[in-house]
């Protein structure tokens, strides 16, 4: 999946493309498919590993992916220097974040973030549905992601195209592979990025496990997918997710709004296929982490972000897969 030559690159692009598009089908529910991404999902640095600079061998073993709604995330926000600054700093915490509530209409504002996350030498970039910036928006999610950290799949972005209207806001979906490690060694998983208001979250968890079950069951041999972002609701409550076989939600019995009420957000995935959760994960809180008093922090973010870490080898250690072939 992640060739370092160009021309198996570009042939990629083209049957990604057509795999998507004729793979990825919920079953069970009309008019619900993923759509493929039709061209670069993202802007920004080059690609590590892909004509660009050369992946940073840190000698980390482990990644921390997060996901947080700092909503909503506009020019506004962004036009704060301080707030601005505490939301690069939140970024910087992270090899990956799973972003919703965007309100931009195009991608311009997620480059401005960039920028800022990177303003210390770091490489940050991102990815966000096609889309953005093509056709008319107002609001959606995207990933942000430690170039030297781990590398996307562009073919992967996909977002759920819902026909029927049933998603107010459709998943994001992007494959990644964590960097350090060789090739044939390297966790590989599937994100599925999501936001489910608070007043839909019984008809959307339904279609939320059949997402989950239709990325899992894709035909692309990945069984790490990780279900993360805002959800709704908490782990006691999540109805037709909590039937997946072996779902482990990374935060239990903790609040996830900056108000300390509701546990509304978090991190989802199969314990015994994920193997490489490290059982590390928690709440960011950005009142203790960032020294800001309750009415500094809720202008930063209405949400708490919610963190898993995850080892960067496939299987949880050096040698596993090898050892497996």
């Amino acid at each position: 999946m992640f060739k370092p030559l160009q021309l198996l690159f570009v042939a990629a692009l083209g049957f990604g493309a057509w795999y998507f598009f004729t793979h990825f089908r919920v079953q069970g529910w009309e008019d619900l498919r993923i759509e493929p991404a039709a061209g670069p999902a993202g802007v920004g640095a080059p690609q590590a590993g892909q004509g660009g600079r050369p992946a940073a061998l840190s000698g980390r073993k482990s990644i921390r992916i997060a996901c947080a709604n700092f909503g909503p995330l506009d020019r506004s926000k962004l036009g704060k220097p301080a707030v601005a600054a505490h939301l690069a700093q939140i970024v910087r915490q992270f090899e990956l974040l799973a972003l919703q509530d965007v309100a931009a209409r195009d991608q311009g504002l997620l480059v401005q973030l960039v920028e800022l996350a990177n303003a210390p030498g770091r490489h940050y970039n991102f990815v966000t549905a096609p889309q953005v910036g093509r056709d008319p928006v107002q609001q959606y999610s995207a990933f942000v992601f430690d170039a030297d950290a781990v590398q996307v799949d562009r073919v992967s972005v996909a977002l759920v195209e819902d026909r029927a209207g049933q998603f107010l806001h459709s998943p994001l979906v992007a494959s990644f592979r964590a960097l350090g490690p060789a090739e044939n060694e390297a966790f590989t998983f599937t994100l599925v990025n999501v936001h489910t208001p608070a007043d839909r979250v019984a008809g959307e968890l339904n279609l939320l496990a059949a997402v989950f079950r239709a990325v899992r069951d894709s035909g692309r041999g990945e069984d790490d997918v990780i279900l993360l972002g805002e959800i709704g609701t908490d782990e006691t409550r999540l109805g037709p997710l909590a039937r997946l076989p072996n779902l482990l939600c990374a935060v239990s019995g903790l609040p996830t709004t900056m108000q300390g009420s509701r546990q509304v957000d978090n991190i989802l995935f199969d314990r015994r296929a994920t193997v490489e959760f490290t059982h590390r994960s928690g709440v960011y809180d950005l009142m203790r982490e960032l020294s800001l008093s309750a009415r500094e922090a809720a202008e930063v973010s209405d949400h708490l972000p919610v963190w898993a870490e995850f080892s960067v080898y496939e299987g949880g250690q050096a040698g596993h897969v090898a050892a497996a072939r």
